[in-house]
């Protein structure tokens, strides 16, 4: 998720999980979860946003399943999200998972949706990030700046929430608290395909 650095009489967001600092020209030093070290990237956050966008981009592939079409399939491992469609095919989206320690599985019910969602970060998440000398806000409206993106799939009574992200490089990523981040225009798209109730299966 992200934290936040005051300017003036608004707060400016910035990555708590890939901050980019000085490096070489034409590269970016990132913080990897997954390897738990700093790694210097050839790619810039906009050069990475990029390739996430070629290799996950939306498609409708062959799926075999014994879920009923209208079930949302979700492999973290593969960083795919499979929305189960009818003779034997899904609409495939990339994701972004949760990082090392914020893994979870099990079903759910998608329970409300939300169109540009405001963020009410978990007391948990806030006294976490306190400690890191992070302060995140109490509540920040929805809108292009929000973490939460353009579209949110509430799932049951959990804090997990399948929903939009302004930062496209973390797709295809274990980097997020346990929300699964699509793309704006995925999360979107899915959001009209989806029905409250919908059986959400996280592997």
């Amino acid at each position: 998720m992200r934290g936040y650095l005051r300017k003036g009489m608004f707060a400016v967001i910035y990555s708590l999980v890939c901050v980019a600092v000085a490096a070489p020209a034409n590269a970016a030093k990132l913080y990897d979860h997954e390897k738990g070290e700093w790694v210097v990237y050839r790619d810039t956050p906009e050069m990475a946003s990029n390739s996430a966008r070629r290799k996950y981009k939306r498609k409708l592939v062959r799926y075999r399943t014994k879920e009923q079409p209208g079930t949302i399939i979700i492999d973290t491992d593969d960083r795919y999200l499979y929305h189960v469609q009818k003779n034997g095919k899904a609409m495939r989206y990339g994701i972004g998972v949760g990082r090392d320690g914020f893994e979870w599985s099990g079903t759910e019910r998608v329970t409300r949706k939300a169109k540009w969602p405001g963020w009410t970060p978990p007391e948990e998440m806030r006294r976490r990030e306190a400690k890191q000398g992070r302060i995140l806000p109490r509540y920040m409206k929805g809108g292009p700046d929000n973490p939460l993106g353009a579209r949110a799939l509430y799932l049951g009574a959990s804090i997990y929430r399948i929903h939009g992200t302004t930062e496209d490089w973390s797709i295809g990523r274990a980097v997020s608290s346990g929300c699964i981040r699509m793309f704006n225009d995925d999360v979107s798209y899915l959001y009209d395909q989806v029905n409250i109730g919908a059986k959400v299966v996280v592997n």
